[in-house]
């Protein structure tokens, strides 16, 4: 495709979803994110922001080198110690790119920056030339470009052009923009610019009034061919553009949309309930595209009509997304092999033998209690084998949970924590409730529970449950996950991996200490 044909596909899911509360990301869940997104031929894999913490660095450069057919970026305020970093971040990217940023919008120059115009004009061009130092794939942002004047908008971006950004990102950084006249901003900039044909006009749109989308597709409909977006819309506030819907909008309407994206939409609802798993975001079942009822119907009418064609009430085809792809069913007769295959067609690996054998042995833990293995099970079941391998100071050895009615329920529990083994027994208001005051009768961990969340993986009575737990202390936010078919037992395991998380010696910084 030429580049007029092709709309590029920027997910920021590592980085911007990232910031939503409880929703960090471990290293490994990034790489493991970050090549699932490679299966979905995405252009462009935001991985984080290297000079937030050394964590963050860590994580940029692991999807770095895990990542060989995308383009990585790392993102970079305007100075030089973050552009440094993100050049050694992503050194051993095959396709590096440079994502460096400065508020444009009078409010944020006045009182946030405290910098002139022309300050802000010569920072930019300054962090532009020293990205290009390290790469030749350099995207320069106007933050909070949506309450900004579109004259200093046309100075400022031809001068980056001018030093060498090949991408030019127009953030509505806190949702404020109206599709028409985002749309109308974007084809203003494309006339006005006099270097506008060298550089790809991108557009980063928050959903604080629901009009992420909206404001993105207007944008393309005026010449933007690049959007960045996130799996799920996952992101702080409201969330971002949902990669899904923009993909779908454009594949669904070409005769709207003169471009197209070169995604494999089969990997959609993969990569979707990948990051509701890691994350502990579930998605509702109305959404668009991935949620569960997205192709469901319930009146007879619209029954009827799929049923003598299916484009009376369907505008595009489940399994273009990955709805109903054929997958082989596991059971408890299932040997390793036909394990190891199904977690490699879903894109699952292990860095070694160990791993793969203690998600096997899980495996067959489950198959004895469930008479069919799915592929959500087999997410949730490795993502629970690999939360426990990460920084694993408290395990639970046995949990006992007593309830009847008319009666205060009461938990026995027994942790593991530093390797000494620690009996704890509460009474609460309820079983969930006394298994955590039970846990934190041993941890003492001081955190308070922001968050409980319950969602069955498949349908079933013998269904796993999937339990979110988020716990605060001092400011921090961790989100824990659990997965097993007793719900009790999963909450107990999604407490537990939070407070791990909490026992961390050095908190993470947050992601970004400016918004794009």
């Amino acid at each position: 495709m030429s580049q007029a044909d092709q709309l590029i596909i920027f997910d920021t899911t590592l980085r911007d979803g990232e910031q939503s509360p409880g929703a960090s990301m471990t290293k490994d869940e990034k790489v493991r994110i970050g090549k699932a997104l490679e299966r979905l031929r995405v252009d462009v894999i935001e991985a984080g922001f290297p000079i937030a913490s050394p964590g963050d660095f860590e994580a940029v450069s692991a999807v770095a080198g895990a990542v060989k057919e995308s383009t990585v970026c790392g993102l970079a305020r305007a100075l030089d110690k973050d552009i440094d970093r993100a050049g050694e971040a992503l050194k051993e990217a095959n396709s590096a790119r440079i994502h460096t940023f400065i508020a444009t919008s009078p409010i944020h120059m006045q009182h946030k920056l405290r910098m002139t115009p022309d300050q802000v004009i010569e920072q930019a061009v300054h962090a532009v030339k020293r990205a290009r130092n390290y790469t030749d794939n350099v995207e320069f942002s106007a933050e909070d470009a949506g309450r900004s004047e579109i004259d200093f908008l046309c100075r400022i971006f031809e001068a980056v052009i001018d030093a060498g950004a090949t991408t030019l990102n127009v953030p509505d950084t806190v949702g404020y923009a109206m599709p028409i006249q985002f749309g109308e901003l974007i084809r203003q900039m494309r006339e006005r610019i006099p270097n506008a044909d060298k550089a790809v006009f991108s557009v980063h749109c928050h959903n604080d009034l629901g009009l992420a989308v909206a404001n993105s597709l207007s944008a393309v409909s005026n010449g933007a061919r690049q959007v960045e977006c996130t799996i799920n819309g996952l992101g702080e506030r409201a969330g971002n553009a949902s990669l899904e819907e923009i993909v779908m909008a454009v594949r669904t309407r070409p005769d709207i949309f003169s471009c197209k994206s070169g995604l494999d939409t089969t990997q959609i609802v993969n990569c979707s309930k990948l990051v509701s798993n890691i994350t502990g975001f579930p998605v509702q079942p109305n959404k668009a595209i991935v949620g569960a009822n997205a192709f469901a119907h319930e009146s007879g009418i619209h029954q009827d009509g799929v049923l003598k064609s299916r484009e009376t009430y369907e505008i595009m085809r489940a399994e273009d997304v990955g709805w109903s792809q054929n997958r082989m069913v596991l059971g408890k007769h299932s040997g390793r092999n036909a394990f190891r295959s199904r977690l490699e067609s879903l894109g699952i690996s292990f860095e070694s033998e160990e791993g793969l054998n203690a998600a096997f042995s899980r495996f067959k833990e489950l198959a004895d209690k469930k008479h069919e293995i799915f592929d959500e099970d087999l997410q949730a079941l490795v993502t629970d084998t690999k939360t426990e391998s990460f920084n694993e100071r408290v395990k639970l050895i046995a949990l006992k949970v007593c309830s009847e009615t008319g009666e205060t329920p009461h938990a026995e529990v027994t942790l593991s924590v530093d390797s000494e083994e620690e009996p704890g027994a509460a009474s609460g208001g309820g079983p969930v409730d006394a298994a955590f005051k039970a846990i934190e009768s041993i941890v003492n961990s001081g955190t308070e529970l922001q968050l409980y969340s319950v969602n069955n993986i498949t349908s079933g009575t013998d269904a796993q449950g999937e339990v979110t737990v988020r716990l605060e202390k001092g400011g921090r936010i961790v989100n824990g996950q659990g997965a097993d078919t007793d719900i009790v037992i999963a909450s107990a395991k999604a407490y537990i991996n939070a407070v791990n998380k909490i026992l961390e010696p050095v908190a993470k910084a947050h992601p970004q200490t400016g918004d794009v």
